[in-house]
């Protein structure tokens, strides 16, 4: 199956620290990873390096960071020729707190939108970040055939209105509760997922980190689990569990099994730092679910 992400890709500069620092201090880290990110362009990544046929469209810069960006989906064999360049690259800069494994990101403004363009093939799957509203529009319009999977992170009205529109909507923790305004350590999860859900066409997903996932299946509410691992650095966990969720809906798993195999994708990837360093071999993920191909 062909697989299209569109969204942003950027480039990160992740610091590992022994804990955050505190303001007006100066700090050193023992590591620094450089590497591509990005809410659409890793999960294209992850899908490159696992075999599937995917392409990626997005904005980098005339830049040293765009070029990087580019190689390494090329070296993952992700089709780059719908990636249009502005001046500059976004940036972001990823504190990893090494006692916690969670990370603190602060992140350039996208520069520019992506133009008209035409593909030269048929996706059967969309995954699109929500960043690109009007490409995102226009394709689900004129692929109403595709699979469609919405990753929302930010609670903005573009956002609301894509939830509408596709088959598979799947927000962070913190979209949730902003759109909400409860919070999860309340114990209000029914109420949280039905309140979200009352805006989604279809199957509604909510990620929470290190607790796994809340879904509905069967007309119950249901919470599907993380791996209990030691993690490092959690940048990248929520885009790999898009695009390992992908990889499953494109190999004809059932709506359980996707989920499963996206939590231990994004789990495993918490071990390592940097986002594109982060990805897991299938057969790392072969470990824990047996029947994964």
């Amino acid at each position: 199956m062909k697989i299209l992400c569109v969204g942003q890709a950027s480039y990160d500069l992740t610091y590992l620290m022994s804990q955050y620092p505190e303001e007006n201090t100066k700090n050193t880290s023992n590591l620094k990873v450089e590497c591509g990110g990005g809410t659409a362009s890793n999960p294209a990544y992850l899908l490159g390096k696992w075999g599937s046929e995917v392409a990626f469209a997005g904005v980098v810069g005339k830049d040293f960071y765009g070029e990087k960006v580019k190689k390494e989906l090329l070296d993952a064999s992700v089709d780059i020729s719908y990636v249009f360049e502005n001046k500059h690259t976004t940036v972001s800069v990823i504190l990893a707190n090494k006692q916690t494994g969670t990370r603190t990101i602060v992140t350039s403004p996208k520069e520019g939108f992506l133009p008209d363009f035409s593909l030269s093939f048929s996706p059967d799957i969309l995954l699109m970040d929500g960043r690109e509203y009007e490409t995102s529009i226009s394709l689900l319009k004129k692929y109403p055939k595709a699979i469609s999977v919405l990753d929302a992170g930010k609670n903005t009205d573009q956002v609301y209105d894509l939830c509408q529109k596709v088959d598979y909507f799947i927000c962070s923790k913190e979209f949730a509760e902003n759109f909400s305004s409860e919070s999860f350590e309340t114990n209000k999860k029914t109420q949280i997922f039905e309140k979200v859900e009352s805006i989604c066409k279809k199957n509604l997903v909510i990620t929470l980190e290190k607790e796994g996932y809340l879904y509905r299946k069967d007309g119950e509410i249901k919470q599907g689990e993380a791996l209990d691992i030691s993690a490092s650095d959690s940048t990248g966990a929520g885009d790999f569990f898009h695009g390992a969720f992908v990889y499953g809906l494109s190999k004809g798993y059932s709506y359980e099994q996707c989920l499963k195999i996206a939590s231990i994708t994004a789990s495993l990837s918490c071990q390592y730092v940097g986002s594109r360093f982060s990805v897991p071999s299938k057969e790392e993920v072969r470990q824990y679910l047996y029947e994964f191909i």
